[in-house]
């Protein structure tokens, strides 16, 4: 099997699991429950796998990585905003 469609496969599947957190962030503006610490350096690391998903050029590192920084940098953003 082509590993790029495994790791399609798992960047679709780990990208996903942010939607219901986001939403729910979104609506309720609710985040004292989340860790800022850990959500801080979270969203980092995403960065991270992204930069690295360019520099060794696999795509679905890339938009994968991408989306879930915009995600995970829209909920920290709001734990910031409403602690």
């Amino acid at each position: 099997m082509n590993p790029e469609i495994v790791g399609t496969i798992a960047a679709i599947l780990t990208t996903v699991a942010y939607i219901p957190q986001l939403i729910k962030v979104l609506r309720h503006k609710h985040t004292k429950s989340i860790s800022l610490g850990m959500y801080s350096i979270l969203t980092l690391g995403i960065a991270a796998w992204f930069v690295y998903g360019w520099m060794v050029g696999s795509p679905s590192m890339m938009w994968a990585n991408g989306l879930t920084f915009l995600m995970a940098a829209i909920i920290l953003i709001t734990k910031l905003k409403h602690g």
